[in-house]
């Protein structure tokens, strides 16, 4: 919940609330949106699945809330604004950072898996625009004729139906193939026997993509788990590694982008990502471009993995910050009085933070239902 800046309409899911002349609506966004009211409102909030709770408004009515004289109510406003602009401007710039770090990483592993170590080798054409000229002594293949595919599967609807789930199988959604760093390491969900009948095993080792929500991203499972329809399995045929598969297909991911058709919510289809074409050397190289991607790659990732801890730290300290002056354990009315002079009302959050917020301390949203774009 949170104050709109904007009039306009809402959809059902959603309760519209005015105060009265007792309350400043900025100071109750914040009060709200701290963690002990966050938990108090969802402990209130009613449903099985915890993904899917709904708060009805007499319960949300039913709790108290502190309520500071509207002097002090302006000041710890205007404190929390302030400091939560600074806030998101060194977010907004480590966020920066990671994208050129990022885009680093993407321009060494592209030219890596594209023209190999030695800078003199012979090219050939591909073939393929993405790849462009290749080594000569590579060989150009699809992904269909160098992989094996699996296709993820979960044919119950609704797909929230409590009944399939907390069972023995581990349930990975495109959003944990998204953060894995390179290999799943962990599981939130699990399904039960009735959800393993309605759903794909994937051996561990498999190599995975998500081919809707977040497209392109790959990661390695470390276990054996279910997936959806909106995730696809890689098994490498003879001669094929599958890390440098996995690099590979990091580096294709643009080229993928660019497939999915904007009419069906960004899906890909699998049959075109089975003809999409790779280069591959000699297996002995596969395994030595691997290990220089990771050797060069090292100092990169690390950097990505303190920013992010830090973006992490600077979080936590704004959350905390929030918590002890709405609560009135930090008192800012003297330190409110001698900030300068900014707009009002605190920034829109950029997309980040918002997903970022819509995280923390939450279960993960099931995938939306794939649907199969056209070949």
């Amino acid at each position: 919940m949170g104050v709109s800046k904007f009039h306009g309409i809402a959809s059902p899911a959603y309760c519209v609330y005015r105060f009265g002349n007792s309350a400043r609506p900025w100071f109750f966004h914040h009060l709200l949106r701290s963690p002990a009211y966050k938990a108090r409102i969802k402990a209130v909030s009613t449903g099985v699945v915890e993904s899917r709770l709904r708060l009805y408004t007499d319960d949300l009515y039913r709790l108290e809330a502190l309520v500071p004289p509207l002097p002090e109510q302006d000041a710890i406003v205007r404190f929390l604004n302030y400091y939560d602009r600074k806030i998101r401007r060194y977010i907004r710039a480590k966020q920066k950072l990671i994208k050129l770090l990022e885009e680093q990483n993407q321009v060494i592993i592209h030219h890596t898996v594209t023209r190999g170590l030695d800078p003199n080798v012979r090219l050939k054409p591909s073939g393929v625009e993405w790849l462009g000229d290749v080594p000569e002594h590579w060989e150009v293949r699809r992904v269909k004729q160098s992989t094996q595919i699996l296709r993820g599967k979960f044919t119950h609807r609704p797909r929230n139906d409590p009944s399939l789930y907390d069972g023995p199988y581990p349930f990975i959604q495109t959003g944990e193939v998204a953060r894995a760093k390179k290999s799943i390491l962990g599981y939130r969900q699990t399904l039960n026997e009735r959800g393993l009948a309605v759903s794909k095993m994937f051996p561990a080792g498999t190599l995975v993509m998500t081919i809707a929500a977040n497209i392109g991203d790959v990661a390695v499972l470390d276990f054996k788990a279910c997936f959806p329809d909106s995730v696809v399995g890689f098994i490498p045929r003879s001669g094929v590694e599958r890390d440098y598969l996995y690099y590979a297909f990091r580096a294709m991911k643009p080229e993928l982008l660019c497939e999915a058709p904007v009419n069906t919510q960004g899906n890909l289809n699998v049959d075109r990502i089975g003809s999409r074409g790779v280069a591959l050397p000699p297996a002995p190289e596969q395994q030595l471009i691997v290990s220089q991607i990771e050797k060069i790659t090292l100092g990169l990732n690390a950097a990505i993995d303190q920013t992010q801890r830090e973006i992490v730290l600077l979080r936590e300290y704004r959350t905390r910050l929030i918590a002890n002056v709405v609560t009135g354990k930090l008192d800012v009315r003297k330190a409110a009085a001698r900030l300068p002079e900014e707009a009002e009302e605190p920034e829109l959050p950029d997309e980040a933070d918002v997903q970022s917020d819509a995280r923390d301390g939450a279960v993960d949203d099931l995938d939306p239902a794939y649907e199969e774009p056209g070949a």
